[in-house]
């Protein structure tokens, strides 16, 4: 199933998408795809719908975060090898685990603001991992259990707050619309191997980021698994799991990043497409 939540930013509704790729309004069964909506039961009940004799939602309407209600947005850095070499980094022997604030969170095809007096703002197309069920100390056989879906992520970075102003990674991934999301939260069992989807990331056109899942280092399971021994992780998470080569930092002759103007689009196999206008901050 493919579920988003569509509408006016705080008047999202439910929907879903139909087997003719039409958007379906599900607010008379669910009154949001929230974290108590996630679980295993729950997803059933949706999936037992007759998605024809849903209500149509007519037009192109804006596309908010797939997910309300998300508690915990946690980040794992360098775990693409080839990133991690372009960013003169080693391969990490554990996930390397970050925060992005929750209140960065924002829909898939909103504007991203460059924050006041940033020089380093970069892209990082991201696969993103919604926690259904709760999960502590969960193995990497049965991690995989916990998960509702996958989305699409723009784990959207400012490169000198991340690395240049202490030793805090956190400072420069969770500036406000810094973590476009969607446009749609895709089940599971519709995914399939989540290490085995491409990805790719365009700035004003120019194919930048060009990669696949099957290349991370630590995979989904054992990430969760990871995780799990930190922290509870809670219905309505999301995970945000690294990037492939092909950001700012690493550009070569020399690094270069975004500007007011510039427009990134981007998407995963079966997860969907985003696209944003980064805009100066006002």
């Amino acid at each position: 199933m493919k579920l988003c939540r569509v509408g006016p930013s705080g008047q999202e509704i439910p929907a879903i998408v139909d087997n003719a790729g039409k958007l379906r309004d599900l607010s008379s069964h669910l009154s949001d795809i929230e974290p108590s909506a996630l679980n295993k039961k729950s997803l059933e009940k949706i999936s037992a719908l007759d998605l024809e004799s849903l209500p149509l939602i007519e037009g192109s309407p804006r596309y908010g975060v797939p997910v309300s209600g998300t508690r915990q947005f946690v980040a794992i850095g360098l775990n693409y090898a080839d990133h991690a070499a372009e960013s003169n980094l080693p391969i990490p022997a554990e996930p390397v685990v970050f925060n992005k604030w929750v209140s960065c969170i924002q829909g898939p095809n909103d504007p991203v603001t460059i924050p006041r007096n940033s020089t380093k703002t970069d892209w990082e197309v991201e696969l993103g991992v919604v926690i259904g069920e709760q999960a502590s100390y969960v193995s990497k056989e049965n991690a995989l259990d916990h998960v509702a879906g996958y989305c699409v992520i723009n784990d959207v970075s400012e490169r000198h707050w991340q690395t240049e102003r202490g030793d805090t990674w956190d400072k420069g991934k969770g500036f406000p619309t810094f973590g476009p999301i969607g446009p749609w939260l895709v089940t599971a069992d519709e995914v399939g191997d989540p290490q085995n989807l491409t990805m790719w990331l365009d700035v004003n056109g120019k194919r930048l980021q060009n990669g696949s899942t099957n290349t991370m280092i630590f995979n989904v399971a054992e990430i969760v698994s990871y995780l799990s021994g930190l922290m509870t992780l809670l219905p309505g998470d999301i995970i945000t799991t690294g990037t492939p080569p092909g950001v700012g930092l690493g550009q070569k002759p020399e690094p270069w990043y975004l500007k007011a103007g510039d427009v990134v689009t981007l998407g995963i196999e079966r997860l969907g497409e985003q696209r944003q206008e980064f805009v100066a901050w006002k």
